[in-house]
């Protein structure tokens, strides 16, 4: 159900601004929206599990945060970003 280290590590690397560069908004964010992404497939097979389901609100709550601050201090950014990740239409 989780993201395993590996494919953690392709994404930080697709998605890093420099090297090494692990805690940028957009680092943060691909990883989450992997994470998310895995969390609804998982919530639609089971739909009563509700432990999973707070966490993921949690996690689109912080990704919600991210994008907000990515947004306020680097529109340019944050348009590529969420082209990149196809998360607005």
């Amino acid at each position: 159900m989780a993201l395993t280290q590996e494919r953690k590590n392709e994404i930080i690397k697709e998605y890093a601004r420099h090297e090494g560069d692990t805690g940028s908004v957009e680092v943060q964010v691909a990883v989450l929206t992997a994470d998310i992404n895995e969390l609804n497939t998982h919530m639609g097979i089971h739909k009563h599990d509700f432990h999973s389901q707070r966490g993921l609100m949690k996690k689109i709550g912080h990704r919600r945060n991210l994008l907000r601050y990515l947004r306020n201090t680097d529109v340019p950014r944050y348009r590529e970003l969420i082209q990149r990740l196809g998360l607005r239409r």
